[in-house]
C-alpha cells in the first residue's frame, strides 16, 4: 500500500530535456539555454561575495537574505516596479509552484492552453487540482474557451513553448477581466526575445501575475533564478508560502549584477534574434513549416503524410550525430521538432545534418 497521496501516485513526474553528462561532445539545442555567457559582472559579483569576510567563502556559513532584497531592488530599478510588488524564486518554476500552493485548493480548477509548458500539468497534479485545457488552433492563437472559464488559476506562456507565440497585452487584459474569481499568470520566461510584453498588466490589474526567469536571456540557467511581478497584496500572500531561504547568497548577487548590465543582455538577445531569423529561413527553404517565433527557439513541422514518423526520425538521427533537439511524441506536436537557437556554428552544423537526414526521404 502506498503512503503517498492518491494524486501523487497517479501523476507522472516532469521530464526535463535531456542533459548530457559533463564533458560530452554534443551540440545542445534541446533546452533553450542561451548560447552565450552571462555578463562578466556576474562572475565579478560572485567573486566579491566569496572574498568578503575574514576568510575566502567565510560568508557562506551565514544564511542568505530570505527576502532577496538586493535582487528585488535591482529588478525594481530595471522595471520601475516597487520592491513590494516583486518576489524572487528558485527559477520561475518555484514561483509557479508557489502560486498553486497559495491559490488552489484540491479539486479547484487550473486552466491553460494545450500544448504549452508541461510543468503546469505536473504542478497542478501535485496540488490535486482539476485541470482544464483548451486546444490551440494550428496557428496557436489564444483559445476562446479560456475566456471566462472559471478556473482559479489560468496559465498563459507568452511567448508560448513550444510555439514561440506572443499574445498581445490587450488580449491578455480581456482574459484577466473575464476571470471574475481567478488569477491570470502570464509566464514570460522568453519575453526578452520578443517584441512586446505584458508586464504593465501586473501593475494595472488586481488579478494578473507575471513571471520571468534568468535562465534564457540572462544566460543563468545554472543559477536557478526567477522573478514574479504582481499587485502588492498578492506578493504579500505569496511570501507566506515561500521557502524561507529559497535563494542562496551567490544567486542573489549574480541576479542583481545581471539586471544591472542590461547592455550585455540586449547584445546577446540581438545575436540570438538574428540567428533565429536565419535559421527560420533555412528551415523553410528545406520545406518545413516554421511557426513564427518570438523566443530563442523554433518549432518546425515536417511535411508529408509521414510527418510524425519523419520528425521522430530526425530527432534520433541528429542525436546519433551528436546534436540534441527536442521531439514531443504528443498530440498536436508529434509532426514537428523544436530547435533552440545556438551559435552560428552550432546552427550550421544542425542544418547540415538535417539536410542529410531529409535527403534520405
Amino acid at each position: 500500500m502506498s503512503l503517498f497521496r492518491p494524486n501523487i501516485d497517479a501523476m507522472d513526474a516532469y521530464k526535463p530535456g535531456e542533459q548530457p553528462p559533463a564533458g560530452a561532445r554534443v551540440i545542445k539545442l534541446n533546452t533553450n539555454e542561451n548560447p552565450y555567457p552571462p555578463s562578466p559582472k556576474v562572475a565579478e559579483a560572485i567573486e566579491a561575495e566569496l572574498k568578503a569576510g575574514a576568510a575566502p567563502g567565510e560568508r557562506l556559513r551565514l544564511y542568505s537574505d530570505p527576502m532577496g532584497t538586493e535582487l528585488r531592488k535591482a529588478a525594481s530599478e530595471a522595471t520601475g516596479f516597487p520592491v513590494e510588488q516583486i518576489l524572487h524564486g528558485n527559477g520561475s518554476d518555484e514561483l509557479l509552484a508557489m502560486l498553486l500552493r497559495a491559490f488552489v485548493d484540491p479539486g479547484e480548477a487550473v486552466a491553460y492552453p494545450y500544448p504549452t509548458y508541461v510543468l503546469y500539468e505536473t504542478l497542478a497534479h501535485a496540488q490535486g487540482a482539476k485541470i482544464r485545457t483548451f486546444d490551440f488552433p494550428r496557428d496557436f492563437a489564444l483559445p476562446e474557451g479560456l475566456f471566462g472559464c472559471g478556473a482559479k488559476l489560468v496559465f498563459v506562456a507568452s511567448p508560448n513553448s513550444p510555439s514561440g507565440t506572443v499574445y498581445p497585452a490587450g488580449q491578455l487584459a480581456e482574459l484577466a477581466d473575464s476571470l471574475k474569481r481567478g488569477i491570470l499568470v502570464v509566464d514570460e520566461a522568453y519575453v526578452e526575445f520578443a517584441d512586446a510584453n505584458a508586464l504593465e498588466l501586473a501593475r494595472a490589474k488586481p488579478n494578473v501575475v507575471v513571471t520571468r526567469t534568468f535562465s534564457k536571456s540572462h544566460s543563468l540557467a545554472g543559477m536557478r533564478l526567477g522573478l514574479l511581478y504582481a499587485p502588492a497584496p498578492l506578493v504579500a500572500g505569496l511570501v507566506k508560502v515561500k521557502d524561507s531561504y529559497n535563494l542562496d547568497r551567490l544567486s542573489i548577487v549574480a541576479g542583481a549584477a545581471a539586471l544591472r548590465d542590461p547592455a550585455w543582455t540586449k547584445a546577446n538577445v540581438e545575436r540570438v534574434r538574428a540567428t533565429r531569423a536565419r535559421l527560420a529561413r533555412a528551415l523553410a527553404d528545406l520545406g518545413l513549416e516554421v511557426l513564427p517565433s518570438q523566443s530563442n527557439f523554433l518549432f518546425a513541422r515536417l511535411p508529408g503524410a509521414r510527418a510524425a514518423e519523419r520528425a521522430a526520425g530526425a530527432y534520433r538521427f541528429l542525436k546519433e550525430h551528436g546534436i540534441l533537439i527536442r521531439y514531443f511524441p504528443a498530440r498536436l506536436l508529434d509532426d514537428g521538432i523544436r530547435v533552440s537557437v545556438g551559435t552560428e556554428a552550432e546552427v550550421d552544423a544542425f542544418l547540415e545534418r538535417l539536410k542529410e537526414y531529409l535527403a534520405r526521404g
